[in-house]
């Protein structure tokens, strides 16, 4: 729903779009938002049909939700410990923030914040109440920065010599709008050409793949422990993140953007009332696994949320789905993202439009070739209607417009900063 965490996870457990919440940064939470004080999110509506809830790791972004408000999230908190750091950087980013690092660490996976994380999960699967059903949210942290791993796991890839890199075209921003570096204005990220100069592009892709790996064998040991308990026959199961990760392309890190790198992301379904082995092409949005998980497990619907139900496509792949994916990065910025094309609408009125049946790679931006005028018609009116400026308390990788002037996170942009 958003290219950024605290966003992204808000909409999600709201079922409201960021454009609705007007959280746009990774502050603030949604219980210090006026108009969401009291709105019932994914876990208090199953808990109020009966299911025990329990929570562990980063579900709901890090501190958004106060430790006063908290007993009414979930009926139990689990830990959600932080990732390790080594004594000293492995590599000098231009931003010297300690998460903007990547190597091999620690020597022990029991170290890593997401073996603890499994852990806890682990033991409340051993322990859940008998008599009521569950609702289990478990918050993974990697492969988010700093992507460390053991050695067992970057041995798994190529040395970094030959490490396989995303496709890119070096000057791929040469037909995108200007605009576009508002929304990736001044960040930790390392820009590609930081990379390439650093010699270090292949050796955060390399570890970005082995720690990738890691998170996934924690997502084995989970399961591994639903089937040894036993409800796992009966239990539906949901695999998600809330931001995809630039890896160099359009050439930057990170994310904060409304191309695919930063936007795709997995989402899996498995359990009752899902065909097995069957893969949407279709594009369908996380505001959906709300109103999905309410279908599914057989509570009354709600009115109040914004995305769709996907289970008859989770019945049959092929069942057509009239509606695109959204996605919202600070006010008035959306991409809209059909099977066969990206449009998005920046907050100046600058456009891009992507044909993948062309151009898979978002290479060419066809905004402005009038062969494209029509579709681009039909994508624009699926723009949100509802754009909430930013709420009170907003900040961190937040843009506005004030007294004629675009701002990065309280600081006028100077074009003439640019970091390309």
């Amino acid at each position: 729903q958003s290219p950024l965490c605290n966003p992204s996870r808000a909409s999600l457990m709201t079922g409201l779009r960021p454009s609705t919440t007007g959280i746009y940064g990774l502050a603030p939470g949604i219980r210090d938002v006026e108009s969401l004080k009291n709105h019932t999110t994914l876990p208090q509506y199953f808990a109020a049909h009966g299911y025990f809830t329990f929570t562990c790791g980063k579900v709901y972004h890090d501190g958004s939700i106060r430790p006063k408000d908290r007993p009414r999230e979930f009926h139990v908190w689990g830990p959600a410990p932080g990732m390790p750091y080594p004594p000293k950087k492995f590599v000098e980013t231009p931003d010297k923030i300690r998460a903007m690092d990547w190597g091999i660490f620690p020597d022990d996976d029991r170290d890593q914040a997401d073996w603890k994380i499994a852990d806890a999960c682990i033991a409340q699967l051993r322990t859940l109440p008998a008599d009521r059903p569950f609702f289990v949210c478990v918050g993974f942290r990697l492969p988010h920065v700093p992507c460390f791993a053991s050695k067992k796991w970057f041995d798994l890839f190529p040395p970094e010599e030959a490490i396989a890199l995303p496709p890119v075209r070096m000057d791929d921003r040469r037909d995108t709008p200007e605009f576009s570096w508002y929304l990736h204005w001044k960040l930790p990220e390392p820009r590609l050409s930081w990379l390439i100069r650093a010699n270090q592009w292949q050796a955060l892709v390399r570890a970005y793949l082995a720690s990738t790996t890691f998170m996934d064998s924690q997502i084995g040991r989970v399961l591994d422990a639903l089937r040894e308990t036993g409800p796992a026959e009966n239990t539906i199961v949901v695999l998600w993140s809330d931001n995809g990760w630039h890896l160099g392309e359009k050439g930057i890190t990170g994310k904060n953007t409304l191309w695919d790198p930063g936007t795709h992301v997995p989402l899996v379904f498995a359990g009752p009332g899902v065909a097995a082995g069957a893969r949407c092409t279709q594009p369908v949005e996380l505001l959906d696994i709300f109103p999905t998980l309410v279908e599914l497990c057989g509570l009354p619907p709600r009115g109040d949320l914004e995305g769709h139900s996907l289970v008859p496509q989770l019945r049959d792949a092929r069942t057509p789905r009239p509606w695109p994916a959204i996605t919202t990065h600070n006010q008035n910025n959306h991409g809209i993202r059909s099977e066969h094309f990206r449009y998005i609408r920046y907050a100046d009125g600058s456009e891009e439009f992507y044909d993948y049946r062309s151009d898979p790679h978002e290479w060419t931006n066809v905004a402005k070739d009038p062969r494209y005028a029509e579709l681009i018609r039909q994508h624009a009116r699926w723009l949100p209607k509802v754009n909430q400026p930013p709420v009170p308390g907003s900040a961190h990788r937040v843009l506005t417009y004030e007294n004629g002037r675009w701002v990065w996170e309280g600081k006028p942009i100077d074009p003439a900063e640019k970091e390309e």
